[in-house]
Order: structure tokens, then C-alpha cells, then sequence
């Protein structure tokens, strides 16, 4: 097993992983699985911004897992926070990867001098709000009834890691 930064070859790979956690859970609040257009999108928008796209690929070349993060909220004084996320596909699940991919996300961000890291977190996600606690996240609150999918109405958690980074802050 290796990380790795992905890069659009890997599209193909985090497109399944995502649409697998579409059309089966509340990790994403979204209804249709994403085309590759989108995924070229989001590669872009990552490109854009300078943000990782993180993964973890086995032996033979696939990948098992990737995390990355993105602007928190479109207005210049969040420009040291960052909204993350962790996806682990299926048959790998249960290996530590999620905990492996988010301790990378962290130190990345770390070094990119970024103060903030956001997990927004279904409530009923025991796994992701474990892994978050274990890592040294905080809970900063709950959106009641924030999404809904699957027939019912969704809560959603916020979950904050406060980094030392950067040392200077600036505005603007």
C-alpha cells in the first residue's frame, strides 16, 4: 500500500468510491451519481486552489481510498479554513485507511499554514465522528434536519481540528 497524490488519471477510481457512497449512504447529501465531467471539474477546482488530493493505493494499482479538503466558505477571511473529506472504498473499509488518509489530510493542510480543518459529518456516522475523535477533533455543533435523503431528514455535525498554522496571520 502506497499514498499517493492523485491526479486526474485517477478520476475513473474516486468516481466509483463517490458514487458507491451516493446511491448507498448519507456520507454525501446528493442524490445522482456524478459523471466524469463533474469529476474533471473537481479536478480543476483542486488544481485551482492548490488543494491535495490524497490517495491510497494497493499493490496491484487501485486505489482503496483518497481524501482532500476545499474552501470552507467563499469569503476572504475563511482563507485559513478548509472543509475535508475521507472516503474508503468498500471492500476496504475496516483496515484503518480512513485514519491513515485523514492523518495525511491534516499534515497537509498543516503545511499548506492552514488553521482550521472542517468535518461536516452525518450524525448518524458513527465511524467518521469516531475516527474525527480519535484525531483530535472537537465537536462544534449540529444542523438539525440539514439534508434530506433516503426518505427522511438528516442532521448533520460539524467537526473542528484547531492547528498551531500559520504562525502570522494576515488579513486580506
Amino acid at each position: 500500500m502506497n499514498i499517493i497524490r492523485c491526479d486526474p488519471s485517477h478520476a475513473e477510481q474516486i468516481l466509483a468510491i463517490y458514487n458507491h457512497a451516493i446511491v448507498t449512504s448519507t456520507a454525501l447529501y446528493d442524490y445522482k451519481p456524478r459523471t466524469m465531467e463533474a469529476m474533471a471539474a473537481w479536478f480543476e477546482t483542486k488544481r485551482k486552489g492548490n488543494y491535495p488530493v490524497i490517495g491510497v493505493i494497493s499493490e496491484s494499482g487501485q486505489l482503496m481510498g483518497f481524501g482532500s479538503y476545499g474552501a470552507f466558505r467563499p469569503f476572504p477571511a475563511y482563507k485559513y479554513t478548509v472543509e475535508h473529506s475521507v472516503y474508503v472504498a468498500e471492500g476496504f473499509r475496516g483496515r484503518g485507511l480512513g485514519k491513515l488518509l485523514l492523518a495525511e489530510v491534516i499534515a497537509n493542510a498543516r503545511a499548506q499554514d492552514y488553521h482550521v480543518l472542517i468535518g461536516v459529518i452525518d450524525s448518524q456516522n458513527a465511524v467518521s465522528l469516531k475516527l474525527h475523535q480519535q484525531l483530535g477533533f472537537e465537536a462544534a455543533g449540529t444542523i438539525k434536519h440539514a439534508g434530506f435523503k433516503f426518505g427522511r431528514w438528516l442532521d448533520v455535525d460539524f467537526y473542528q481540528l484547531i492547528l498551531e498554522t500559520p504562525a502570522q496571520p494576515v488579513d486580506g
